[in-house]
């Protein structure tokens, strides 16, 4: 009894083990939204190699240098293997430099050796990329945080070149051929500072035989030509013929030495399959933190490849020294300082829902971020609406930072100290640079009249009156919240300016003037004029904090509800008003066939959720399950519209839980309708999160009931720290909705009107 006993403890353990190494990167599709144009976008990204918020993506790259449309599905060729950036084709990319290797003749020009392939010989995964071109070459890639190991093979009987591209604007290189390494610079991207570069190095396995350097400008090559520099330069390499050449690529934004260290340190002496067996058990860790049971392979491929997506940006733009110190090159005033520091995602887009779900899975590198938000001013002078390099305003709408800030402290994220953050907003919210591009340009306009008036103010004054208000509130939510009554004094004032933009007469947000006369020319569908990237249907509902005063003012759940009907079976009519003509927002929300609801942009997402509030989950419940079911894949054509740095993803992701985050700035999150028959979140202090969703599939959409670590649960909402703490939420789903549940007023989720009676 005893041996049987320690034979199936044994068996027991393995089993366990091995569960533990369930490869979920089977899942993920690399290639997900990259059948995109700047005409329609289902997604408009990259096959992004990389590990999780990595310093460095690497990429195919099928478009022109330069071209923000990177990696697009339909291209017959690819033209090199980048590093790259790019959280957005709209905002184009930085520090990029490429590798391509070709055979037979030297061709650098990036158009003549741009080389054919099929996507049947092209892998691609977070983890690993594989492509064989037509004429035999065959490359690899896989990441680390901040370098990158590549395989190239080359055909037999062919000459065998790796080309480096310096990409656009300044780049310089230095061939080592005794030491088989290169080594360079290159400075490009749109927002740059003056004193940026992003060096590099790269070290190759074989022999260098012969080697060069070329221009770009005019196509001259410099046979033996080790040091080089200027406009477009790149180099070139040669191995022997048929050689299988790795290359170890890192780079450093702070100088040559520590690009060099980040090598030594992230690969070393590692072969490509040891770099590529690390990638992949940090990918496969971080996706079993969500593991899903039940549910289609298909649902399967969606939710995961969305989780790869959702767990890209922000970016590490910090570095780790030779004593394992994390410092930086600020792109704010280029200057080097001392801790932690991120990038490239826009606010606007993702307070939404990706710094919620960062929140549950990722609360320590939420908390260096918070820091980062507030060096930036201290840097440059204005709190970041983007975080790019050297672009943190002008880009959209509103001065979200405040509600990431107020997000993480009402989450329990408490690394910052918050009246520094409390001021530093007050000078966001009362002033602006002369361009507008930092701050509020109609600050002025915005306290007095207690909105921004159009068209005096130009196109977006709605939609920036409602974005005002809901920051403000978060700003009001931060104060309160560590006791601040300056500020929650001041903020307090601008709580409700919502409503002087609700024209209750026609029971939609619109234009007024200065005179506080309305739009004479209001027209609901129409595009743009008082609206940024949408219409009145859209940002009708942009009162993210106070769902119940919307109500109000629409004069009762009864009309709230019918006015939520209408936004899925209005026609899908179009205006391009202000725009002109058709964007792709316009064309998605079209295809998307749901009358004016429109997932393809940010807007208009949380709208779904709003039966909560109102008496009637359910409508919420089934919606949310047409939207995820209908909208989303894991092929090439899987996103609704522009995936934004993650917030397209993490919606996806908290949606397919069962949550999602309203109003970021209060501890909430809003019960939707899971995917899958249980899900378990293993939170970053070790402790489970369960949901479990019996008899659920894609008919029984509806919970029936609910309990939370075993008693009744009826909220429509569900407590951060409920989930953080670990515990079980069970739903019972059926065919048909129980009109019963989640109608009380104590079910409805947080609304401030309900705070102030």
């Amino acid at each position: 009894m005893k041996l049987f006993s320690f034979f199936a403890t044994l068996l027991f353990f393995c089993n366990v083990g091995f569960a533990q190494q369930t490869d979920l990167l089977k899942y993920v599709n690399g290639l997900q939204g990259t059948n995109s144009n700047p005409q329609f976008s289902t997604g408009n990204i990259f096959p992004a190699v990389a590990l999780p918020f990595g310093m460095n993506f690497w990429s195919p790259q099928t478009g022109k240098n330069g071209d923000g449309w990177k990696y697009q599905y339909a291209s017959k060729t690819i033209r090199g293997f980048g590093e790259t950036h790019q959280c957005s084709p709209w905002m184009n990319d930085y520090g990029v430099f490429t590798l391509m290797p070709v055979s037979g003749k030297l061709i650098v020009n990036e158009n003549e050796r741009a080389s054919a392939f099929k996507h049947s010989n092209e892998i691609a995964k977070p983890n690993y990329y594989k492509v064989v071109f037509d004429n035999g070459i065959s490359t690899e890639i896989t990441p680390t945080v901040r370098a990158a190991n590549f395989r190239f093979i080359f055909p037999k009987r062919k000459a065998a070149y790796l080309i480096i591209d310096g990409y656009t604007k300044l780049s310089g290189i230095k061939i080592y051929p005794k030491q088989n390494k290169i080594t360079g610079y290159v400075k490009n991207g749109l927002f740059i500072p003056s004193n940026f570069k992003n060096y590099f190095v790269i070290t190759f396995s074989k022999p260098i035989l012969e080697f060069g350097t070329w221009n770009g400008k005019n196509g001259e090559i410099r046979n033996n030509n080790s040091v080089d520099s200027g406009e477009e330069i790149g180099a070139f390499v040669q191995f022997a013929k048929g050689a299988k050449v790795e290359a170890k690529v890192a780079s450093s934004y702070i100088s040559l030495d520590q690009a060099e260290l980040n090598l030594n340190k992230e690969i070393g002496s590692n072969s490509f399959a040891q770099t590529k067996e690390k990638a992949t058990a940090v990918w496969n860790k971080l996706l079993s933190r969500v593991q899903v049971e039940g549910g289609t392979v298909a649902e399967k491929e969606t939710f995961y490849s969305c989780l790869y997506r959702a767990n890209l940006f922000p970016c590490k733009f910090y570095e780790l020294d030779a004593n394992g110190q994390p410092y930086y090159y600020s792109p704010n005033d280029g200057k080097i300082h001392k801790g932690y520091f991120f990038t490239d995602t826009g606010f606007w887009d993702t307070f939404r829902a990706q710094f919620p779900l960062n929140a549950l899975l990722h609360p320590e590198m939420e908390g260096r971020y918070m820091n980062a938000i507030l060096d930036v001013k201290r840097q440059c002078g204005w709190l970041p609406s983007w975080s790019f390099p050297g672009e943190t305003g002008g880009v959209m709408i509103g001065n979200h930072a405040i509600s990431v800030l107020a997000d993480a402290w009402a989450k329990g994220i408490r690394t910052f100290n918050p009246d520094t953050a409390l001021s530093y907003y007050f000078h966001e919210a009362t002033g602006s640079e002369p361009d507008g591009r930092f701050g509020r340009k109609e600050w002025k306009s915005y306290f007095t009249l207690g909105y921004i008036p159009y068209p005096s103010s130009g196109v977006g004054a709605t939609a920036k009156t409602l974005e005002y208000c809901y920051d403000d509130f978060c700003a009001y939510q931060l104060a309160k919240m560590t006791h601040n009554k300056f500020y929650e004094d001041i903020f307090s004032r601008q709580l409700y300016n919502y409503r002087n933009v609700f024209n209750q007469a026609t029971n939609f947000v619109e234009g007024k003037d200065k005179y506080g006369h309305w739009d004479k020319n209001f027209n609901p569908y129409e595009w743009g004029g008082p609206f940024v990237e949408g219409n009145s249907w859209h940002y009708t509902w942009s009162v993210f904090q106070d769902i119940q005063g919307l109500i109000n003012l629409m004069g009762g759940d009864k009309p709230f509800i019918a006015k939520l009907d209408s936004v899925f079976s209005a026609p899908d009519s179009v205006d391009v008003g202000t725009y002109g003509q058709k964007i792709h927002e316009m064309n998605e929300m079209v295809a998307s066939k749901m009358g004016q609801y429109a997932q393809g942009n940010e807007p208009i997402e949380h709208m779904p959720y709003l039966y909560n509030y109102a008496g009637q989950p359910w409508k919420t419940q089934f919606h949310i399950r047409q939207i995820m079911d209908k909208l989303y894949n894991a092929s090439e054509n899987g996103y609704p519209g522009d995936e934004d740095e993650g917030q397209m993803s993490s919606w996806y992701v908290l949606s397919a839980m069962g949550l999602y985050s309203v109003c970021p700035g209060t501890s909430q999150y809003v019960i939707g309708s899971p995917v899958f028959n249980k899900i378990t979140i293993t939170l970053e202090n070790g402790k489970k999160f369960i949901i479990n969703a019996s008899g659920n599939d894609k008919q029984n959409v509806y919970i029936q009931a609910a309990t939370l670590n075993g008693q009744v649960y009826t909220h429509n909402w569900i407590q951060y720290k409920d989930i953080n703490n670990g515990g079980e939420l069970n739903f019972e789903m059926g065919n048909h909705p129980n009109k019963k549940r989640g109608i009380q007023k104590e079910d409805m989720p947080y609304s401030l009107s309900n705070e102030h009676l």
